[in-house]
């Protein structure tokens, strides 16, 4: 996945048509798009193909299972043109050990820590060792949330160089340049742009505050 913009659009837009059309408007101001059951459960799996002739795709499926499901799950994500799928790290490490395996060429990226209120009941009781066995399975990279920058920056200390995605920025209300900071390598961002009026304008406007911070 390149690393130009920093912007993850995450598009749980459930018309088809206005999805592809956003992504298109978006493009050149996003390095990838995450999709989620929504979306997918609506448009059908082909919209993975689809999209990822615009972009790289992110199929953030947030799987949890046994390995041998989970295996089934991101190989089938990777044939339709996924470049990376979400996984969550709790289901423990044989799970994530297939999920990489399974994934080939592509990217696993483990969730950490979820970026909602809700998330600070479980998952971030347990995210360092989460990070811990992520890096222990080779894993691309993790999700840490931008409503909780320090958060990141504790993840950062743990993973060295691995990639850290963000949600919460937007809707959520994370910042986009405070993720960025603490230790982001990408800020995801879904309501904020694909709700707006004009989301190129707004795709640009967060481009600018991360621009500002490197």
């Amino acid at each position: 996945m390149k690393k130009d913009s920093r912007i993850v659009l995450a598009l749980d837009e459930t018309d088809g048509e206005k999805a592809l059309s956003i992504v298109n408007q978006v493009a050149d101001y996003i390095d990838a798009v995450k999709i989620n059951w929504p979306l997918v459960l609506t448009e059908g799996p082909e919209m993975i193909t689809k999209l990822s002739e615009i972009t790289d795709v992110i199929c953030d499926f947030k799987v949890a299972d046994i390995p041998n499901t989970v295996s089934l799950i991101v190989s089938n994500s990777v044939k339709r043109g996924a470049s990376a799928v979400i996984v969550h790290a709790f289901p423990g490490e044989d799970s994530l050990q297939e999920a990489v395996k399974a994934a080939g060429d592509a990217e696993i990226y483990a969730v950490t820590e979820m970026s909602h209120p809700g998330g600070k009941t479980f998952t971030a009781l347990h995210a360092e060792e989460m990070a811990m066995m992520g890096v222990r399975c080779n894993v691309a990279g993790f999700i840490a949330p931008a409503t909780r920058p320090e958060r990141i920056a504790a993840i950062r200390k743990i993973i060295g160089d691995r990639k850290i995605l963000s949600p919460g920025v937007g809707a959520q209300g994370g910042s986009a340049s405070s993720a960025i900071q603490a230790g982001a390598d990408y800020v995801i961002v879904g309501r904020a742009i694909y709700k707006a009026d004009d989301p190129r304008a707004v795709a640009e406007g967060i481009f600018k505050e991360i621009k500002a911070v490197l």
